[in-house]
Parts: C-alpha cells; structure tokens; sequence
C-alpha cells in the first residue's frame, strides 16, 4: 500500500486500527513514533545493485492506556512528514515490536489497517540457479553447475 492510499482511506474512518494477519489487533493505545524515508542500497548475490526506497511507519505499544491516536492526527502526521522529508508516494512499511522488531507490509480489509507478514526472497534466482522450490529437502542446488564455486552465484 503507498503513502498516497492511506491517506485517501483516513478521511472515512472512525478510528485507526492495526491488526496483525491472524487478527490480533495492535493495541488501541499505540503510538506512530516514526515516519521517515528508508532507502536499501545493496547487491543481491548475483551481482545486480539494487535500491529500495519504503515510507516506514514505526507502532509502538506505549502503555499509554488514555492514548487514542484519530485518523485526522495521523494525517497531521503524515503531512508534517511530507513537508519536512520530502516524503515520496512510497510502499509503506511499518515496523512494529513484538518479540524483536517486525517488518511488515501495510494493507487494508476495508475496516482496519493490516500489517501483512513479509518474506525473504533470492532477488537473482534467474542467476544462480535457484528457485522457491527447487532446494527443498535437498542439500544440492536445483542446477549444481550454476551454483559452483566461482560462477557468480552466492
């Protein structure tokens, strides 16, 4: 979901809730303690340089049990953050603690915010060989000659 959706969906809700994928809600006293620009500049392991540029929205349970955070002050928020970051019309990802730091997507069921489970990814699979499934249960990559030493695959 990019920063631009959020803000089109604010003005028709009540209240801001997050909730995880398996339905439990992010506390309702929670605090965004953060929004910023979070630029990844790396090299996948076949080689190609890559830059990615989210909007992070950071949640915290802050014990703060009168604290209701409305959708018009997350859109204060975020408008203060646009103006001061040059924020760019970004993917949102929202860190979020549960037993360390989470990373997730952001998506909406209609109702509420939902923070959707991200995974890890080979980005170079069309370079080394390999694919989702192909080194399940197996030791041995899927295409031993493109993943041996010194072929350029991680």
């Amino acid at each position: 979901m990019k920063l631009s959706e959020v803000k089109s969906i604010l003005p028709s809700l009540e209240d801001v809730a997050f909730q995880l994928e398996n339905g439990t809600f992010i506390p309702e006293h929670f605090h965004v303690t953060e929004i910023g620009t979070v630029t990844k500049h790396f090299i996948d392991c076949g080689g190609t340089i890559r830059k990615e540029q989210v909007v992070n929205f950071q949640l915290w349970d802050a014990n703060d049990y009168q604290h209701r955070l409305k959708p018009m002050k997350l859109m204060r928020i975020i408008t203060l953050s646009e103006e001061k970051l040059s924020i760019e019309d970004n993917e949102i990802e929202v860190e979020f603690q549960g037993e360390t730091i989470g990373k997730y997507n952001l998506g909406f069921n209609g109702k509420n915010f939902v923070l959707q489970n991200k995974k890890t990814a080979c980005l170079a699979s069309d370079n080394c060989g390999s694919s989702p499934k192909a080194n399940i249960g197996s030791n041995q990559p899927s295409n031993a000659s493109s993943c041996a030493p010194n072929s350029g695959c991680c």
